[in-house]
């Protein structure tokens, strides 16, 4: 009986490999999906949109980009768990990602189990910006102005818990300030508000604040990077402003369903790292806020597990509610 049973297991098993195999050997055969799990127009939608079309032209086949937005990015990454594991269904996400188990009280998937990380697609840089209205030019002068004004200022965040709003709050933590959050639904929202002085200040994106800032709807203050941004060259880092050794960088990456074939998941990796290393793709990449990365499977896993330890213990510290 129990030979039987092991040996009907050693024939799923094998089955299992050969259909991978299988799969992956006449991969991809149809259009292939990017959910990008928040609205269009955002950081992560148009980074989306320039990796998805070079794809399109490695690969031979459509890469379409579809936006599933809601529930701080929960609802399209729910929509990749439950997706076949066939390799037509990837996963644009954030370091959202490795908030989520910390933040929320229930998920529908599992963050670490119902995923595989494939590769990190970039390095992102975020800009602490003001409207132009408000009295400022640094990190310095808006904490003395928020000192003088207690509970009177805000800020604008794209979601409760997201990264944006950790690192706003890490940097209230720091400099001891105390204004106000605001959530909003994506990136276009929020930069909408902060143009209307809806809001104060924010925490935004490079890629999308840009724009705005060289055509003085919003100020930048200071990077939150460890460096520098190219694409910010004038605008100090926030060590160099008030805070020496202050540095947060996040980062975009692409996930599958768990248990798709390893040979989909490493030709992914490596085809989508191509497309990062194209001269014109990396400098419009550059030119966004943020760093081509193309890392492998492994190094990307390795960097999502220190995250997801590390936002826990900031979401612990700062006392943010477990969100519904």
């Amino acid at each position: 009986m129990k030979r039987a049973w092991l040996a009907r297991v050693a024939l799923l098993v094998c089955l299992s490999v050969v259909t991978g195999y299988a799969l992956a050997q006449d991969y991809p055969s149809r259009p292939i999906r990017i959910v990008v799990p928040f609205a269009a127009g955002g950081a992560v939608d148009t980074l989306a949109r320039l990796i998805s079309a070079r794809l399109t032209e490695q690969i031979g086949q459509p890469v379409i980009v579809e936006n599933r937005p809601g529930a701080g990015g929960n609802t399209g990454a729910d929509a990749v768990a439950k997706a076949p594991p066939d390799g037509y269904t990837i996963l644009q996400a954030t370091n959202g990602q490795a908030i989520s188990p910390a933040l929320y009280r229930t998920l529908p998937f599992d963050a670490v189990r119902d995923f595989i990380p494939v590769t990190q697609l970039v390095a992102t840089s975020t800009v602490l910006v003001a409207n132009p209205k408000l009295p400022v030019t640094s990190l310095k002068e808006l904490s003395a102005l928020a000192r003088s004004k207690l509970g009177a200022l805000n800020y604008g965040s794209s979601g409760v818990g997201n990264a944006l709003h950790l690192t706003m709050e890490m940097l209230k933590h720091a400099t001891g300030i105390d204004i106000q959050a605001v959530p909003y639904r994506g990136d276009a929202p929020l930069n909408a508000a902060l143009i209307a002085g809806e809001v104060d200040v924010a925490i935004v994106p490079v890629a999308t604040a840009r724009p705005l800032i060289e055509g003085g709807q919003l100020r930048a203050l200071a990077v939150t990077s460890a460096s520098r941004v190219a694409a910010l060259p004038d605008v100090p880092t926030i060590a160099e402003d008030a805070l020496p050794g202050f540095e947060v960088s996040g980062w975009q990456g692409f996930f599958l369903p768990a248990r798709s074939p390893p040979e989909i998941v490493r030709l992914l990796a490596r085809t989508t790292a191509k497309v990062l290393a194209i001269p014109d793709v990396a400098e419009r990449i550059t030119a966004m806020g943020n760093e081509p990365v193309g890392s492998t499977p492994e190094e990307f896993e390795a960097r999502f597990k220190t995250d997801l330890a590390a936002f826990a213990k900031v979401i612990r510290e700062a006392h943010i509610p477990l969100q519904d």
